[in-house]
């Protein structure tokens, strides 16, 4: 589980989602207001099914304004599974491979601790072959 999260406030935009993505090499973005509150989430799906294509044809200056017009509250997930600091690993990779999100924001009582994805589940699948190799 990653405990350094990048969080982006509700009234930031697509464009700004989509290079703090870029920038950091990271698919997920809890979405917090200024007390740090969770509020929802924007994935790289996410941010991708809202991009102007590539292959349109315009600007690469175009897209980037059109994606800074887009606040984040009109596009984020709201109604996000998580799961508390105690949720067992099973029923956590079960949440994941269900709701298809690929992440599950992990709390601590009502406070965002970490984020649980994918990757961590593959990361931990490499190396318990890679102690079954060795036994």
């Amino acid at each position: 589980m990653s405990h350094r999260l990048y969080t982006l406030k509700p009234t930031d935009t697509v464009h700004q989602a989509r290079q703090l993505m870029l920038d950091k090499h990271i698919r997920h973005i809890p979405i917090v207001d200024n007390h740090g509150t969770f509020l929802g989430l924007i994935t790289k799906h996410d941010i991708l099914a809202l991009s102007v294509s590539e292959l349109a044809d315009i600007e690469p200056q175009e897209r980037i304004e059109i994606e800074s017009g887009i606040p984040l509250s009109q596009v984020m997930l709201t109604e996000v599974v998580v799961a508390q600091e105690s949720t067992n690993l099973l029923e956590a990779a079960r949440f994941i491979l269900e709701q298809k999100h690929g992440c599950l924001p992990v709390f601590r009582d009502q406070q965002l601790t970490g984020m649980l994805t994918e990757a961590d589940f593959v990361k931990l699948a490499i190396h318990l072959m890679e102690r079954l190799a060795q036994a």
